[in-house]
């Protein structure tokens, strides 16, 4: 069962096309990864899911409703459905991980102090920073404020998860670290998830099925393994350095 069903989207800047004619189903359950380059139009896509952007022209069904078209207040409560972690955690700046992390559920549900705590100590602890809770994000290094964003994405118990390019801006062993963290929460959690990435490790550890976007379009869709034998060149231009 298709828990997002992307038909026929369209979306150009300035006259400038970015996506064209994207289709994408993704089933419930299962991580989905769209490679492309910097540039390809993978953001755009991902914002278009969580309703921030609109297309010119096609669906995006999640859950059954379409997101391009629902009224605004049916799109904030199908938010509380989701987790997003963006491409650079997104932490405030003035706020300890902490509050960071208590900034959503105080929004979205109502718990008592100590409920709260034992949330956000729970969420840390999940991903190895319970002894951060009282740092500043400028404390923390690239690979903690991933963490720390993956933990405030998932802690309202979320649906679906969306992931902006997860492991840019690490090096290779913590963007490792960080994709065997995703998959782990993933399982734990049975999420289903699309991640946008150019990182094929990243891809190989997190998901089941893989999307390539080039050129605004995604013609390219299956399991890696399957990917992996085609003979196509911009398919193969992603497993080269494999």
């Amino acid at each position: 069962m298709a828990l997002v069903e992307v038909q026929n989207i369209w979306k150009a800047f300035e006259g400038h096309s970015v996506l064209r004619n994207v289709s994408l189903l993704v089933n419930k359950g299962s991580a989905v990864a769209i490679l492309g380059k910097s540039g390809a139009g993978k953001s755009v896509l991902l914002k278009i899911l969580i309703g921030l952007i609109k297309p010119d022209a096609g669906s995006a069904m999640i859950d059954g409703k379409d997101v391009v078209t629902i009224p605004r207040k049916e799109m904030n409560a199908l938010r509380k459905t989701m987790g997003y972690l963006f491409q650079g955690a997104a932490l405030y700046d003035s706020m300890s991980v902490r509050e960071n992390l208590a900034f959503p559920l105080e929004r979205q549900v109502t718990l008592t102090q100590e409920e709260l705590e034992d949330r956000i100590v729970t969420q840390l602890r999940l991903v190895g920073l319970e002894d951060a809770i009282d740092k500043m994000p400028s404390e923390l290094s690239g690979g903690m404020k991933k963490r720390v964003g993956l933990a405030r994405a998932l802690i309202t118990n979320p649906r679906i998860m969306f992931y902006d390019e997860p492991t840019t801006g690490l090096d290779p062993i913590t963007s490792r670290e960080i994709s065997y963290l995703m998959r782990n929460l993933q399982e734990r959690y049975q999420l289903t998830s699309i991640a946008v990435t150019h990182d094929m490790q990243c891809a190989k550890i997190i998901a089941d099925n893989v999307a390539i976007l080039s050129e605004g379009t995604l013609e390219h869709q299956g399991t890696l393994s399957t990917l992996e034998q085609s003979q196509d060149e911009t398919v193969r231009s992603f497993f080269v350095s494999v």
